[in-house]
């Protein structure tokens, strides 16, 4: 998978995410909602695109941000259906943001796989050998 691949399937689901993010109910106050839409949409993106700007470190720090994230997802996934089953919203939104997650590993981790990966230059050809004289 090329990395334009790669970043468009992260800004689908950037929006896939925030469209789940603005259907929660108004019922929660707007300092908490602007936290969420900033760590969660926000600064992964931020980082996407820090990355495509070929940005050394922060292909490690999409890595690092996105592996204690898909931790959380999954932790929170297993938990889920032990307290209350009628809790779908909240299953659906750790689906698409451990998804998320996973390509900005899968993103960030390819780019540091990639760094050293530069084209090399040509081999010299062997030298010609010495004329019978």
């Amino acid at each position: 998978m090329n990395r334009s691949a790669l970043l468009a399937s992260l800004l689908g689901l950037v929006v896939i995410e925030a469209g789940v993010l603005f259907s929660v109910d108004s019922a929660s106050s707007i300092p908490s909602f602007t936290w969420r839409i900033g760590f969660f949409i926000l600064l992964p993106l931020a980082l996407a695109v820090l990355i495509w700007l070929q940005f050394r470190w922060a292909a490690m720090v999409c890595v690092i941000y996105a592996t204690v994230g898909l931790a959380m997802d999954l932790a929170t996934i297993a938990q889920l259906p032990t307290q209350d089953p009628s809790t779908i919203h909240s299953l659906i939104t750790s689906v698409i943001s451990g998804l998320f997650d996973f390509l900005l590993i899968v993103f960030g981790g390819r780019w540091l796989l990639d760094v050293g990966q530069e084209s090399t230059p040509p081999e010299s050809h062997s030298p010609s050998p010495p004329s019978p004289s």
